[in-house]
Formats: C-alpha cells, structure tokens, sequence
C-alpha cells in the first residue's frame, strides 16, 4: 500500500487488540465499507461482538500472527502496549500504522522523554533511577515534591508514587516493582490538564482537534470538555505541539497528546504529560459534535485516505461510565446525551464500561 494507492472499499483492516477502542475501531472501518479482522488472546473480548472475524491467540503466537497479518491489508492496533516482537512480526508481513517507532517510544517513559526533549518539545524536569542512591541523587537535582514512577506499563495511576518529604524516599522505592527501570519526575503545580487528538495521514497531512479540559478521578480520567477554558494562546501552542510530535515519529493515524498548562496568558507554559499512540479516552467526545470523529480519521489515514473535517459542531462533555455506573446509562441518555455501552461481561470498580457524550445544545 503506498500513499498514491490508498485501500479500497471492501479491504480488511487488522486490529490488535479487543477493547472497546478496537470495538469502535471496527464500527468506524464498518461505515467506511472495510472489513475488520481482530486479533486479541481474551475470549471475551468487547470488540469480537463487531466484527466478521476475530483471532483468540498470543501476542507471543508467531504462527497465528503471521496468519493474522496474511489475511488483511494493513494493521493498526488500539493499545501501547503491544509487544514490539509481535509489531515486528506483522510489520514484516503487511504494512503497519501506527509503525513500531511510535511503541518502542511510547512504552517506556525514559524513551519517550528522550524522544521528546530531543524534538524541542517542553516537558516537566526527569532522570533515570535504578536505585536508592541514584534516587537520593535524582532528588537533590530536581527537589521535591516529585513523582517516582516505573518505566513501563503504568497507566490510571498505576505504577507511580508521590514523594513529598525526604523521608518519602524509601518507602516509594520499595512500594513499586523490586528491580524495575524507574524515572523520578518534577511535580508540576499546573492550572489545567488538556488533551489535543492529532491525526497524520500516510501522505504528511496533519490535522488536529481542540484541547479538551479533562478532569480525573483516583487517576482515571473522569470527564472531557469542551470548549476548555484556556487562552486562544494555549489553544494554538497545543495544536502545533501536537502537530510537531506527530511529524517528528513519521506517525500515520490518531494519537493522544496530554499537556499541563503551567500559566495562561499571551506566552503560556504548556509541559506535554504523556502520548498515546491510539485513538484516546479524551477524544470520545469527537464521535458526537464533529463531522469526521477521531476513530474515523484513524481509518482514514492508515488506509491511505484524505484526512477528514475536525471541526468542533458544539460545546460537550464526555463522561466515563466506570463500574457499576454503566447500569444508570439508559436512564440518563435522552435528549442531547448519547451513550456509548462497551459491551464489557463484568463491571469492576474503576473500570471503563462506556461514555456519555452530553452535548451541549444551543439553549443550554
């Protein structure tokens, strides 16, 4: 597949992973006439109940994946998280977008900032720990307060320690995985947290969406909304920053960029989090106040097609449902409310079970 060549109607699109991004994934694919081919070791898998043809295998299967990879077009994934050995064995076989450079970035916190200090982009104070001395050390440069934080596989607040006092120190260490690469971050005292979705075509073009404001609740990501309240200022620095990075890892599809707005004003300070090389929690709110919502532009780009319109209809909150708040859903969702139920089999406190997009209506 080239960018002069981009995929038909009636293609099949392998996804990697089967949660409710790759359930939306495929129902974006599905109205655009592409067929969806999911690959995912749960049998219970959300997004098997969307799509003509699932694999149940290992990410560690070689065989199945390199079957997998035979049987589609091109393959994307919904998750960070993805082995880069199965990324290398289906990039091997069929193209794949997002390539592999975005999750050898992404998984490891040290990499990805490395990666972005070295593209210019503004991030909060870090260093490497391997120890307790070599935490001492980290301390005495950056001060304190501060996050202590494993490498990898952290998300929803998993993974990481706040470290107020000296005395702090050991405990945090001791408390996150024994042996495992940590990174000790400066706290930053921001105003806001704010998300940008950007989208990179697999010809270059690059197009963004507004900031969504976000709020969290015990480090999950509880609403989304929109406009945020921050500067025109903020806006536009966000946008490019976003632009910036996507450009910078030759990116082809959707991904999720989350700043700290440290100050407002004429010349913000905006520090990026954390990136996201997938569709993003804080871009659901796409799918019910713009034209073209970002799972559609995912689709768009890794099949080689012209980008679509971002732009923002009306005002709009998104809401996670997280556990047993799923069973409330049809109550709340009339009038300007849509849901979003993810079809999960059991909801445990803490889990994303689906979204309310609230838009927010002209007379509101």
């Amino acid at each position: 597949m080239t960018d002069s060549h981009p995929l038909q109607p009636g293609s099949s699109i392998g996804i990697l992973g089967g949660g409710q991004l790759g359930r939306m994934l495929s129902l974006a694919a599905s109205q655009l006439g592409m067929k969806t081919h999911i690959y995912c070791p749960d049998p219970q898998s959300p997004a098997f109940d969307v799509t003509p043809t699932k694999t149940i295998a290992g990410y560690d299967d070689v065989a199945a994946l390199r079957a997998f990879a035979g049987g589609v077009d091109v393959v994307t994934y919904e998750f960070e998280n993805v082995p880069l050995a199965t990324a290398k064995v289906i990039a091997d076989n069929v193209p794949l977008r997002p390539g592999a450079k975005a999750l050898e970035v992404s998984q490891d916190r040290l990499a990805e900032k490395s990666f972005l200090s070295r593209a210019g982009v503004a991030i909060a104070p870090y260093r490497a720990v391997a120890s307790l001395d070599e935490l001492q050390a980290a301390v005495a440069e950056i001060g304190l307060p501060a996050v202590l934080k494993t490498t990898r596989l952290g998300y929803d607040g998993k993974g990481q320690r706040m470290i107020a006092k000296p005395d702090d120190l050991e405990g945090a260490f001791a408390e996150l995985e024994p042996g495992a690469p940590l990174v000790l971050e400066a706290y930053v005292p921001f105003e806001k947290e704010i998300s940008v979705i950007v989208v990179r075509g697999a010809d270059g073009a690059v197009v963004t969406y507004d900031p969504a404001e976000n709020i969290h609740r015990n480090h999950i990501l509880k609403t989304s909304t929109l406009p945020a309240t921050v500067s025109d200022a903020v806006v536009i620095k966000a946008r490019a920053v976003a632009a910036d990075i996507a450009t910078a890892l030759d990116y082809v599809g959707t991904m999720g960029v989350e700043f700290f707005v440290v100050s407002d004003g004429d010349d913000p300070q905006i520090l990026v989090n954390e990136i996201a090389p997938r569709v993003h929690n804080s871009g659901h709110w796409t799918q019910a106040v713009c034209i073209t919502d970002q799972f559609e532009n995912h689709i768009r780009a890794i099949c080689g097609w012209p980008l679509g319109d971002t732009t923002r209809l009306a005002g709009v909150v998104m809401e996670n449902l997280l556990g047993e708040e799923i069973f409330a859903t049809a109550a709340r969702s009339t009038g300007n409310i849509q849901p979003h139920v993810y079809g999960k089999a059991e909801a445990r406190a803490g889990r994303k079970m689906g979204h309310l997009n609230i838009v927010r209506l002209p007379e509101d």
